[in-house]
Parts: C-alpha cells; structure tokens; sequence
C-alpha cells in the first residue's frame, strides 16, 4: 500500500563552509575565524563549497570583494567547486562563497588564499662612488647586492667558494642590511680588495623549505679584470632613411667583465614585430612610417649600470597637403577684384621638415618670383611647412590655374602637387539651412538626412559634429564629412535627438573664418514601459492588481492607454500628471484568467505591458538533503522515499492533490496516478510519498505535477537510481546506469591531465547569458530539471583543447578460475547531444587495468554538428581486465561548439543492435 506522511518545518535557510581538495600546503585558522590556505605558485588550487538549505541554494565564488571583474569563467567553477590549475602568484587573495535560496540572508564564506614562490636571485655588483669606473683595483671597495621576488619574506646566505661568509668572520668583510629592507640580509660588502677576495661569491636565496620550496643559488664570480660593461653604435644619428628600405643597427660591446648581454628597445615600448635581433645587431626590414623613433641598445652584466646608446630612426614621408586663399590682407572685402592683392598658402607636413622644397607652376609652366608674383618658402606666421604666393596688382591675365609641387631633397618620395584656381568667380564660401529642413521631426528607426546648402568657389567640405554636448556622431566618430552638405543617417535612434552643427573646415578653400549653421533633429519614439512580461498567479475569487509604468516616450504630452484581455477592450483613457496606470480585477473568475496587456500610445507607436494571470500552481521542489535516501529493500525490487516542498502554495487555490508520473529510463510510457492531499500545505511543509514494487536495478524517471481547481500547475522531474547503501551505482553488478542526476555522478571523475573539465548542467539551472544555438535545451528525457554533462566552449577555451570524463572502475570477473580465455562481452551505450556550427570532436575509450590514459584507443568517435536532439550510441567491448571509460570532448573552432552526454549504461553481453560510428 502507498502511503504519504507530512512533516512541518523543512525550508530553511543556507549555510556554507569551505573545504579544500588541492595541493595545499598548510591550513590554518587565523584569530578573527578566517581560514588561511597556502598553497604553491603552479599546483591546483580547488576550493568546495558545502551547502545545506532547502531549496537547494544557488552558489557562487567571487573573489576579493567580489567586484563584476573578479567573477570566474564558467570552466574554472565545477557545480561547488572552484578549481583553478598551475596557480600564479597575482591569483592570491580573499575567495568568497556566497549560498542564497531566497530565504533569510545570503550564507558567505570566506578563505585567504597565500600563493607561496621563490625566483632564482641576481646578484648586481657595485664600487663606491667615486672610484675608477673601468677595472676593480686593489684598494677599491665593492658591494655585491642580492635580491630574489618571492612569498614569504626570503633569507640570504653568503658564501665565498666554499667558506660561509658571516658578520665579524673576516674584517675585510660586512655584512649588512639596507633601512630599505625587512629585516632580511642581502649585501655583501668587499673593504679595500685583497688578493683572496677574487674567487666565486655565491647568493642562497631561502624560504626555510616553506611548501616544499628549495633554496634557490646565483654565483658570481669576482675578478681584478670585474668591469661594468661599455657599448658602441656603429650607425649615424639620426638615421633618414625612405619607406621600403632594411634598416640594420649594430651594436658592440667594448668593454665588461664578465661579457655583458645586449638588448634592444624602442619608444614604443615593444620592438616592431618583423624586426630580427642577432648578435647584438638590430634589423628592420622593409621600414614603414609607424617604425621610426629611438631606438636604445642596452648592455648589462651586473656590474654597475647598464649601458645605454640610441639613435633615432626617421622615415621620409611627404603627406596631408592643403591650400588657402586670402582675398586681399588689407581689405574687409572677401571678393577676388582685379587690381587687389591676392595670396595663395599651400602647406604640406614632411619628414624630416628641412628637407621639403616647393617650386610653383602657372597653367603648367614653371613660375618664378617677381615684383608682382612674389614666392615665399616660409613664412614665419603661419604653419611650418607652407609656401606663399602674393599676387600684387591683379590682372585679368592672371586668372589661371596655380599649381603647388611639394618634394623632399633628395628624391625618392613622390611629390604632391595641389592646383587652385584664380577666377573672377572665385568666391568665399556661404552656408545656410534650407527653408523647413529644421527642426526636423522624425520617428525612431526611419532614415534622414539633414541638409546645409553650400556656396562658393572651389567649394569646400563641410564638417558635421554634435553641438549640444560632446557626444559621438552615428558612426562613432566626433565628426563626419561631407561634399555635399548632406549627413544621411540611417535606422536613426532616440539617442540621436539634438543639435548638429554643419560648418566650413578650417582650411576651406579661403582664408576666411569657417562658416556655420545648425539644425535640430527631433527623433520620436513609442514609450518604453515596464514590466514588459510579468506572471501573475492567483486562485480563484481573489482580487487582482496590474499597473503598467511609463519610462520615457516622445512625444510625451499625448499619451492614451487601453487594457485588454486578449482582443477585448477593457478600459481606455488619457494620462494626466501620473506616470503608470492600473488595473483592477477585484473577484477573479475562470473567464478572468489569461493575457493582459496595456498598450501606452503616442504619435511614434505604442510600448505593451503583459501580464499573464493564471491560477497555475508552482512547482513542487523534491528535498536533496538527505544525502543517502531511505530503502526498502526486497530480494527483486525496492523501494524510494519521495519527498517534497511546495514553492509557494499559498499563492494560487489550494492544491487538491499531485498527479504523480513514473516511466523506467529509457521507456516510451508513463504510468500515472494522483496522490490525494487532504487539507492545505503548509509553507516548508515536508510531503513523503512511498514508491514501491520498483525493479532492481532499473533507474525511473519521476513527474510530479500539482493540481488546483484551475488545473494542472508546473511539474518538476528528478531521477530515481537504484544504488547499494552509499553508492550511488554498482560496480559491477551486471548492469550500470548513470543519468547524472545526483551530485557525485556515480563515480566519475574529471582527469588531471587535460585542459578543461565537464561540467554538470540542467536547463533549468543553466545562465540566462548562455550561447545560442548550441548545447541541448533539456537532458535526454527533454527535462529542463533533468541534468546530463558537458562541455563548456566559450572563452577562454580555445580550439583543439580536451576535456576527459573518466568513468568508476568496472571489475571483470572470469568464469574460470585460472584465468579469462574467452573475454566476456559488454554493451557500452550512452545519449550524445551535438549541436552548433563549431561543434569538435566525442571520443569514447576504454582504459584497461595497467594502461596510461594517453594509451588508450578509441572504440566510437564522431565530429561536426548532428542537430539538435539527442542521438544514442551503443558499442560491444571485449575487456580482459578491469577497465574503464572515458569521454573525451575536444573544443572546435568557435563558441557555438558544447556537446553533451547522459545516461551512459554498461550491460553484459553484445549489444543487440548494430554498433554505432564503431573504430575498428
């Protein structure tokens, strides 16, 4: 007989703590209740979380303050557990676990991570100052200087050959610390050189074993020949040189013992990346502009400072030429007459400046200066680089086109040659705003063009900016050119209302002030309200309250609302002062439930609230934290003790009873039946419902749907397996299921040796912000609570990475005592999702007792994309020993690339069907 039991009192609030399963290397408890971790830099860190609560609080791990840019990829984050591999220094810090299911407050933990490491030491070696520069002498006094990076503070020793050097030992010897330092000795310090103090000093550099760490040793040997190093450049300075040529700086070292290393480095910080550096010579292949600078050959041996030589590199280039005319200096008139003077400007930047020489030509013939054509190189008024051509008393035959040529000494740039006409209709340049082109009106999404009519001869172009505030223009730019006078700006939005300025450049074919005008856009667009989709669940009889809300709309002063129920108009009317309107469905009947939706209307469109009233009631939330759940065991079946929550049953109509669902894993049908409940249920309330007459060792898919007056409310789905005692499969009793419903997914474990992990996943848990179009929508029986596995593909995983599952060990018993002559044969299946235009590789192995991971052969594999839904595979294996399976998922190119497993089975004997995408 089935039988339920209630029980009061279940939901409860979270509580964590925080355990480690990595390389640590000490943990202890600080004075304030912190915990602190120490592990070393390049092992594995992995931090678990332990949560209890009811509902099954949702966890995640930040890291110091938990700032948005210290959240975790998803790939270092398995279900509790933050596993992070080969650990750097900067990954140190405070680690946070928060734990929420809504009720109370949140649970936080905390755990100091102290990342430990020791780097190799360098010594520097150092005279007084003052003393010869070139050769250590004797009677000289020397300071050898030892530093190494590491955590926790490190200790130095001294040794001379083989002798321990220490404070008092010797007289020509201190030892000492820097005021610099905390406390830890690090300079050895040579008083008037003597003949024994030339020999082998050695720096040990120790964190007294902390972590395992070992000392770390440099050795440095002192000579009468010790000498800081010194360079030599055998280039010019500066070094001018046209596009497209191999330029090759070398650099020797004259001087410095021991030999000093020679490096080099740019202004730009990092060297161009085509340069070769070999011995010391520098190399530049085919140069462009972006290459010039200085450039700094450094040579270091320790011993004193560097050695520091640069040349500065620079690149011949001719570019960005412009002209200008000034009517007449000493009149207001801004006309070209006949008989005025009349000044032609053309500029032009080069490099290297002094280089540059202009010549003038008249209808194409040479130009030379005279009284009346006077031709000025430079003028110290205006812009380097500029060449003048005054034209005094004009005539009528010098109207004419004038030509500029600009060109570098030297030859090998090309030249610039900018025309300009002198004409009586040569005129300055004139702007003005069509008649009813401003304001402009316009609705959001649609194109418009905004127009400056512009005059003048030559005609100018014309600059469009923003002149209401320092935004951005519609391509992203501070401003926009146009020939025209027209800015044409498609799929315009309400961010684009405002002032734009139409404006003459500066260099506008006149030496006049640039001209401008502006018009105003006005972009219209339907209100934005909120909520825009909101689930209101309510029983029946009860009063239901709706109110839609107005966040912007233009225009706003005439704004009406309508309420429907589908298409039937319920309330219509205009906004006065308020900013929301509201409905109200003071007794809900059954011919009240449905869609709502408010329409807010202006003269650019309408924004829509929606609400769905239902009397649907929430889902049932099955109790996980009993970790072992009950059996009632009989020699051919058992028994399961389900138990539930009810989320939230006051909301809707008294649930009357729940229609329970149960189907064997791998079976079409369900068989159902409801389960009365008597009375109302209580918040937390604990249901215990008795399934029986289950087949062992058959795994079964459970529904359970609440029922109200209304109807049917959400189902949830969990999973029964069949184990024995704790474990959650059998290994090997003949057959083994695994649906990964349950936490430690029946023994499988993640290998240490590839480059990301599975991860554990159900639909209904899966991020909001997840990839489209790739990875299953629900586990293989089309739950969204049922979880499966897979493997994660966004950044930072990159293509060709590997991802390995690694199944229990399933033992192999042989028949005959002396040994397996005929091997036994098992049927290997298991569901595959493969879905996404970037989708890699599934391989499926079996590992054999004795056999190295990377040993094993595949028996199925399949690449690309198979669609979206689940396919299975089932393969006959033929072990001679104990063995395993593994899963292995390798990343495919892109993001859009998550393949995904469930219920994997293991059976004795061939499998019945064909073997599927077997390797043979």
């Amino acid at each position: 007989m089935l039988e339920g039991v209630y029980c009061q009192g279940v939901y409860a609030p979270p509580t964590v703590r925080i355990v480690h399963s990595g390389h640590a290397c000490n943990v202890e408890e600080e004075r304030y209740t912190e915990r602190v971790y120490t592990i070393r830099e390049g092992e594995t860190l992995e931090l678990t979380c332990l949560v209890t609560g009811h509902p099954r609080p949702h966890i995640r791990w930040t890291k110091t303050a938990g700032s948005v840019s210290d959240r975790f990829q998803d790939t270092s984050v398995f279900n509790e557990t933050l596993h992070i591999a080969k650990i750097l220094r900067h990954q140190g810090g405070r680690y946070y676990c928060k734990a929420e299911n809504g009720l109370g407050s949140p649970a936080i933990k905390s755990i100091r991570v102290d990342v430990y490491y020791l780097d190799d030491p360098v010594v520097t070696v150092h005279q007084s100052i003052g003393e010869a520069k070139e050769q250590f002498y004797y009677e000289r006094t020397v300071f050898l200087r030892c530093v190494a990076n590491s955590n926790p503070p490190v200790r130095y020793s001294w040794h001379r050959g083989r002798d321990v050097l220490s404070q008092g030992s010797d007289k020509g010897v201190e030892i000492y610390e820097p005021f610099f330092t905390q406390g830890e000795t690090k300079i050895l310090k040579l008083k008037n050189l003597r003949p024994k103090d030339y020999a082998n000093y050695s720096c040990i550099a120790s964190v007294r074993n902390v972590c395992g760490i070992p000392d770390r040793r440099v050795i440095f040997r002192l000579t009468n020949k010790t000498a800081s190093p010194s360079i030599k450049l055998l280039v010019e300075d500066p070094i001018v040189v046209n596009p497209g040529q191999t330029v090759s700086l070398v650099c020797i070292a004259t001087g410095g013992e021991p030999p000093p290393t020679l490096t080099w480095s740019s202004t730009s910080e990092k060297l161009p990346e085509k340069s070769v550096v070999k011995d010391g010579t520098l190399t530049l292949p085919a140069i462009t502009s972006e290459d010039a600078g200085v450039y700094s050959c450094i040579a270091s041996n320790n011993v004193g400072n560097p050695a520091k030589k640069s040349t500065t590199i620079i690149v011949r280039a001719l570019k960005k030429g412009r002209f200008w005319i000034t009517p007449d200096p000493y009149h207001n008139d801004d006309n070209i007459q006949i008989g005025r003077e009349v000044k032609i400007s053309c500029q032009v930047e080069a490099t290297p400046p002094e280089e540059l020489m202009f010549s003038w030509l008249k209808n194409g013939r040479a130009l030379r200066s005279s009284e009346r054509m006077v031709i000025t190189q430079t003028d110290p008024d205006i812009s380097p680089g500029t060449t003048n051509l005054d034209i005094i008393d004009l005539k009528f035959t010098d109207f004419g086109t004038y030509t500029c040529v600009a060109s570098l000494r030297g030859g090998g740039i090309p030249e610039i040659s900018i025309d300009v006409n002198i004409s009586s209709t040569t005129v300055p340049p004139s702007l003005t705003v069509p008649r009813g082109k401003s304001p402009l009106v316009v609705r959001e999404g649609e194109t418009v063009e905004l127009e400056c009519l512009v005059s003048g001869k030559p005609k100018p172009i014309i600059l469009w900016s923003r002149a209401d505030k320092e935004v951005l223009m519609p391509d992203g730019s501070m401003q926009m050119e146009s020939y025209d006078g027209v800015l044409r700006i498609v799929n315009v939005s309400r961010e684009m209302t405002g002032s734009y300025r139409c404006q003459t450049s500066q260099y506008n074919g006149f030496n006049v002030k640039p001209r401008e005008a502006v018009v105003e856009l006005i972009v219209q667009y339907p209100p934005a309200v909120e909520p825009a989709w909101s689930e209101v669940r309510q029983g029946l009889n009860r009063p239901v309250a709706m109110s839609c809300r107005v966040l912007r709309a233009h225009p706003s002063r005439v704004l009406r609302y309508e309420w429907r129920l589908g298409s039937r108009l319920l309330h219509a009317g205009h906004f006065d002062t308020r900013d929301e309107t509201e409905y109200t469905v003071r007794t809900l009947t059954r011919e009240g439930y449905g869609e709502y939706t408010c329409d807010i209307i202006n003269e650019a469109g309408a924004g829509r609230c929606t609400f769905l009233v239902t009397g649907k009631a929430f889902a049932p939330e099955f109790y996980y934290d009993t970790y072992s759940p009950l059996w009632q065991n009989r020699p051919r079946v058992y028994g399961f003790k389900l138990q539930w929550t009810q989320m939230n049953p006051d909301a809707v109509d008294r649930i009357m009873a729940y229609r329970l669902g149960i189907r064997q894993t791998g079976q079409q049908r369900w068989w159902e039946q409801e389960i009365p409940v008597e009375g109302p249920i209580q918040k937390g309330e604990l249901i215990t419902y008795n399934l029986t007459e289950l087949i062992r060792p058959e795994a079964y898919e459970v529904r359970l749907t609440p029922i109200t007056r209304f109807g049917e409310g959400d189902f949830t789905i969990r999973m029964v397996t069949y184990t024995r005692q704790n474990d959650c499969v059998s290994v090997f009793s003949g057959e083994f299921h695994c649906s990964f419903e349950e936490e430690p997914i029946c023994m499988f474990t993640q290998d240490k040796n590839d480059n990301f992990d599975w991860t554990r996943q159900s639909a209904a848990t899966r991020d909001t912000k997840y990839t489209p179009n790739t990875g299953p929508s629900g586990d293989h029986s089309g739950s969204k609570q049922g979880f499966y596995m897979y493997i994660e593909t966004s950044r930072p995983r990159k293509e060709g990475e590997k991802a390995r599952l690694l199944s229990p060990t399933f033992n192999v018993a042989p028949k005959n005592p002396y040994g397996i002559t005929n091997p036994p044969a098992y049927c290997f299946g298991f569901y595959y999702h493969m879905y996404g235009k970037h989708i890699g590789t599934l391989n499926a192995f079996m590992k054999q007792k004795g056999q190295a991971t990377s040993d094993a052969s595949p028996v199925w594999s399949l690449t690309g994309n198979q669609g979206e839904r689940w396919r299975q595979a089932k393969i006959s294996i033929h072990p001679t020993s104990s063995f395993q399976v593994i899963f292995e998922g390798i990343r495919g190119p892109g993001i859009e690339g998550d393949i995904a497993i469930d219920d994997v089975t293991l059976e004795e004997g061939e499998c019945p069907d064909p073997p599927s995408n077997r390797m043979y």
